[in-house]
């Protein structure tokens, strides 16, 4: 078969079975990133049917996608917004790095792997996946819950991390001395700083220059000018999800709202696009024999995210189940996660199978626990105000719950608006006007 018919037949073959894994997901109630994870491991190296031809396409196409979902993230609030959301919640950013990190560098030293193989392991289970969680944001419909914007802080905090974790790691990786090393640092911070000053300064300047009644130049310059500076930042050791979502938070009014509108459709294509990528990159025979240590890495890390979202909310005044979900949501690790493993395969070669085993676990573990860590959280907290309640023997009707509150749980407890007591938190983005009703639901 000639090379263009096989990589037509391939690409529309994996497109169409996405679009049947993600009507059958949404009819049964599921994220479908589990189940193109899993296609991709079917039809990936050592699958069923490995996939040649599509297979440079595929990889770019995963690019695209996880840009255009930070894109479209970014989109969503402004560089004034970033600005609050950074001074709120960098010691939730501390929290995170603490229990999250620790746990890859103990298991790297008890592995043996050394300092490089610690630093390397730390930051594959430290970071979120902000391409798994943006798409579990939108899945689920959550852009507007008060939470929502805790999860983002965090996320952003993440990435903007990765300014000074990437060029560290690279360097130890490389040998280099302190010199090289600082200098790649001083590159990386500079161009982060640069390109928050002009979203903060100049904004609506750049959202002006953008503008266009024409919805095709609005796609065609939005677009370019996204992958233009992705991939400058690439080069510049800033990850391209970082340059990407820059981008979104300096576009502002009707630039922004019409860019989403355009963009939506794509994102979702190559979104699903990366997620199958994924899966087709790992080969399915290196992970049995390390399956047992990353699982046992994966439980202990998705407690400690759970954690950490639960604190973050804390922290800003979220209810109680607000602070579930987003501890919930922050469980799942992807692209950044297999960056930095492939950065540290040179020198440490056993982190890659672990670090792949890991991150395919919490992939598809991390869109379940969104969903269903506060339901679960809320059924042992009902169980344990009953068992409470049969325990003081007076389990009349008029008697009080143990909060002194009538009802259920009482209104302080479900609540997810500021509590008593909490840091009520800033208004972060446009929906927040909608974020108590999306809270109830």
């Amino acid at each position: 078969m000639h090379d263009t018919t096989a990589l037509l037949v391939e690409l529309g073959s994996v497109i169409l079975g996405l679009g049947l894994i993600g009507r059958f997901a949404g009819r049964i109630g599921l994220s479908p990133i589990p189940l193109y994870l899993l296609a991709g491991l079917a039809f990936g190296e050592g699958g069923l049917l490995p996939l040649g031809a599509s297979e440079e396409f595929t990889a770019v196409g995963a690019e695209i996608g996880v840009i255009l979902l930070l894109l479209l993230l970014g989109l969503e609030y402004s560089a004034s917004e970033l600005v609050t959301s950074l001074k709120t919640q960098y010691p939730s950013g501390a929290v995170d790095f603490v229990l999250n990190a620790t746990p890859g560098a103990v298991a790297a030293l008890l592995l043996g792997w050394g300092p490089v193989g610690a630093v390397a392991l730390a930051g594959v289970t430290w970071i979120s996946s902000s391409g798994v969680i943006a798409k579990v944001l939108t899945d689920l419909g959550r852009l507007g819950n008060r939470e929502t914007p805790v999860i983002l802080g965090v996320l952003v905090i993440e990435d903007l991390s990765m300014a000074v974790y990437l060029p560290l790691l690279t360097a130890m990786v490389a040998g280099v001395g302190f010199a090289g090393g600082s200098v790649a640092l001083l590159i990386a911070l500079g161009t982060v700083g640069l390109v928050l000053y002009l979203a903060l300064r100049h904004g609506r300047l750049i959202s002006r220059a953008v503008s266009s009644d024409n919805p095709e130049m609005l796609l065609l310059v939005v677009l370019g000018l996204t992958v233009l500076v992705a991939g400058v930042a690439q080069e510049l050791k800033v990850s391209a999800a970082v340059g990407a979502f820059l981008v979104g938070i300096a576009l502002s009014g009707e630039v922004a709202e019409g860019a989403r509108k355009l963009l939506t459709p794509l994102r979702d294509l190559f979104a699903a696009v990366f997620f199958v990528f994924f899966g087709l990159s790992t080969n399915p025979a290196e992970i049995p024999p390390v399956l047992l240590p990353a699982a046992l890495l994966a439980i202990t890390t998705v407690f400690t995210k759970i954690a950490t979202g639960w604190y973050a909310a804390r922290r800003a005044g979220i209810g109680s189940r607000g602070r579930w979900r987003a501890g919930g949501t922050l469980v799942a690790r992807g692209e950044f996660s297999i960056v930095i493993a492939g950065l540290a395969v040179a020198t440490e070669p056993r982190i890659g199978p672990i670090a792949t085993a890991y991150v395919l676990i919490l992939v598809i573990v991390g869109p379940l626990t969104a969903r269903w860590t506060q339901p679960v959280a809320a059924r042992i907290e009902a169980w344990r105000a009953g068992k409470g309640k049969g325990g003081a023997g007076s389990g009349g009707p008029g008697a009080s719950s143990p909060s002194g509150a009538s009802g259920a749980d009482g209104a302080s407890e479900v609540r997810d608006g500021a509590e008593p007591g909490g840091v009520r938190p800033e208004p972060v983005a446009a929906q927040g006007d909608l974020a108590p009703a999306a809270d109830q639901a």
